[in-house]
């Protein structure tokens, strides 16, 4: 029997609808959370690496999407992972240390000694089990996962500064103008129970002072149209004020991390996911051995989809559930979606090919594979229709559109 004060429990933000528009059109009719990345839903991969932490009592999901949104997922997950998996639905917006403690409650149910908290939208190894064993002989309140990342792309993120002998945090600054540090905020977790004192202590001082500072895109839409007493961001209202008093500290990860900012990146993310599959879960590739196409590299196929023989499908390709794959076919660095119909001698490179879509005969879908660039891969929406012989070349195609011309470098709306 595990006693009370080794449970550990893992909470992670999934956001809501209004943080999803920029993952559009991707995400009119699946939240973001639960759109494919190597086969398993975004959420999927932070869930399943809290699973490997010792002692795991309970996964909590909060959000503001509709509960009914996440009830199918969430169930159907905790069979899964043999895990209890709650979603907990946000009144409202209340910023990702607001929403921790609004749901303390629930979240303190088991008692647990240490909680987890993730963002959704990172796609890193999640070292978590060494990251908490670090924790403990740190001895303080948090401890943060950190990176080091080049000094051109680090004020996109939270900068911070740590000894680097004791690992204490001793300075934080989100997404600053100048450059403070090659040093980055993960947005990964490990905080004790402790926390909730001191995201109330911050709910006290907002009573008395209605104090709008600068604050980060996202969060800053939701907190105009608010007062500020019942939104507490973690960064610059927690972790900024603790750093360098003994309270935080941080946990170094060599491996990769990116955070999931567009569909672009999210090419580049499963790829790295699939590449860490040959590590933990080898089962889930495709191979000449077990796979009917010629295979190349890291991809993914759903047990469902029908892939003819002659088509060559790889590297770095996912393709989901009743996929059909016809003769001639060539798929390079790409997420093919369910119910997708790719027909003879089509190519598909650096796209996403949304739900119900059809390529036609000899057509290509391509992109320049310049995950960062407004279009530089192309991204067709649910239930797209491109004709024979079409070429769609950097391209964003809304859902239920008709193709019978080439595009380049065009939004179809």
């Amino acid at each position: 029997m595990v006693s009370t004060e080794e449970k550990v429990v893992a909470v992670i933000l999934v956001g809501g609808p209004t943080k999803g528009t920029r993952f559009r059109p991707l995400s009119f009719n699946t939240p973001e959370p639960l759109f494919p990345l190597a086969g398993q839903s975004m959420v999927y991969h932070p869930m399943s690496s809290c699973k490997k932490i010792p002692n795991l009592a309970q996964i909590f999901l909060i959000g503001f999407y509709e509960e009914r949104e996440f009830a199918l997922y969430v169930s159907s997950i905790s069979n899964e992972l043999k895990i209890p998996v709650r979603y907990l639905k946000e009144d409202k917006p209340h910023g990702s240390a607001g929403g921790l403690y609004y749901f303390r409650d629930q979240i303190m149910e088991d008692s647990p000694s240490h909680i987890f908290l993730l963002n959704f939208d990172v796609c890193c190894s999640f070292p978590l089990s060494t990251m908490l064993e670090a924790h403990k002989t740190y001895g303080g309140i948090g401890t943060l996962l950190v990176i080091k990342v080049s000094a051109e792309s680090a004020n996109q993120f939270g900068e911070l500064v740590a000894d680097p002998v004791t690992k204490e945090l001793l300075h934080y600054t989100e997404k600053p103008e100048t450059f403070v540090s090659d040093l980055i905020n993960c947005g990964v977790y490990i905080f004790t129970p402790k926390i909730f004192s001191i995201i109330q202590e911050v709910f006290l001082l907002r009573e008395d002072r209605a104090d709008i500072r600068h604050i980060s895109s996202y969060e800053s839409q939701q907190f105009a149209t608010r007062s500020p007493t019942d939104f507490v961001r973690l960064d610059q209202d927690i972790l900024s004020p603790l750093a360098g008093k003994k309270k935080l500290y941080t946990y170094e990860t060599m491996d990769f991390w990116e955070q999931i900012k567009t569909p672009g990146i999210s090419i580049k993310c499963s790829a790295l996911y699939l590449a860490q599959f040959r590590i933990t879960s080898p089962h889930l590739l495709a191979s000449g051995d077990d796979s009917t196409a010629t295979v190349v590299g890291d991809v993914y196929i759903h047990p469902s989809a029908k892939v003819h023989p002659t088509s060559k499908i790889g590297p770095n390709v996912s393709i989901s559930a009743n996929v059909r794959i016809a003769p001639g076919v060539r798929l390079v660095n790409c997420i093919v979606l369910d119910d997708v119909e790719i027909k003879e001698n089509a190519v598909v490179i650096h796209a996403i090919v949304g739900w119900k879509s059809s390529i036609g005969r000899w057509s290509r879908v391509q992109g320049d594979g310049d995950y960062n660039a407004k279009l530089g891969i192309t991204i067709l929406g649910e239930s797209v229709i491109v004709e024979d012989e079409v070429v769609v070349t950097n391209s964003i195609v809304l859902p239920n559109k008709m193709l019978n011309l080439s595009v380049q470098d065009e939004i179809i709306l």
